[in-house]
């Protein structure tokens, strides 16, 4: 991973919202990310896997539901970048919305099951 490539990466409003909430979340699957962000479902995938290809994210299946979470492999300092990064955006009304929708989504999927 080079600085290059993690800027390109989250150079996306969407992408960098999702791994701003992955970041914070831990562990998310596709139907949380897409009530948080109050969006389309195609658009959230295409999102997460571009971001699985840059290698900013594993997803793991869990039945029929896809989890996402930020690879713990990557260099230290990508994780210091998105510490500072979730803390400057923490205040911005679209981050604080998206934290907001996905803390009051009803019926949100434990760990070990997903959406209905």
């Amino acid at each position: 991973m080079t600085p290059t490539t993690l800027f390109k990466c989250l150079a996306d409003e969407t992408r960098l919202r999702c791994m701003v909430l992955l970041h914070k979340e831990g562990k998310l699957c596709v139907c949380e990310l897409t009530h948080a962000l109050d969006m389309l479902q195609p658009k959230i995938s295409r999102h997460l896997a571009q971001l699985r290809q840059c290698n900013l994210l594993l997803d793991s299946r869990e039945g029929q539901w896809v989890y996402y979470q930020i690879n713990p492999a990557l260099p230290a300092w990508v994780f210091d970048i998105l510490d500072v990064t979730a803390k400057e955006l923490g205040g911005e009304h679209k981050q604080q919305k998206d934290a907001d929708r996905l803390q009051t989504m009803e019926g949100r999927p434990e760990m070990k099951r997903c959406c209905n």
